[in-house]
């Protein structure tokens, strides 16, 4: 099936892949080829994992957005999106240490810095 990742400042992946692995506002979606059409609301603060055909595995910090599946393959929509290859995990960390809890921003702050680590230490472990 075809994937895409977009976030709102670029295109991350493209291409086929065997399966799809996403956190939903409803829980987690597993999507094969074949699939039902559907269309998520993402979680704030959520990890997606994408199988490419070439027997690797993507793994991506993902902040809101959408998952959108059509006969045509998977279109994912992020508000913000970051390859975990490409995530600081020193700078999450920080991130994660500073956040306050008791502030709304504090607490987006803080799923979007466990995102990171989540992401971060599944592609270590890959």
């Amino acid at each position: 099936m075809t994937v895409q990742l977009v976030a709102v400042e670029r295109r991350l992946w493209s291409g086929e892949a065997n399966f799809v692995l996403a956190k939903t506002t409803e829980g987690e979606l597993g999507v094969l080829p074949g699939h039902e059409a559907t269309l998520a609301q993402l979680e704030e603060g959520g990890v997606v994992r994408i199988d490419p055909t070439d027997g690797t595995s993507l793994t991506v910090a993902v902040h809101g957005g959408f998952l959108s599946v059509t006969p045509d393959g998977v279109t994912i929509l992020a508000e913000f999106a970051e390859l975990a290859h490409e995530i600081d995990v020193r700078r999450a960390q920080a991130a994660l240490d500073r956040a306050d809890s008791s502030e709304p921003e504090g607490i987006a702050a803080r799923r979007r810095a466990e995102a990171r680590l989540k992401a971060a230490e599944s592609a270590r472990s890959e």
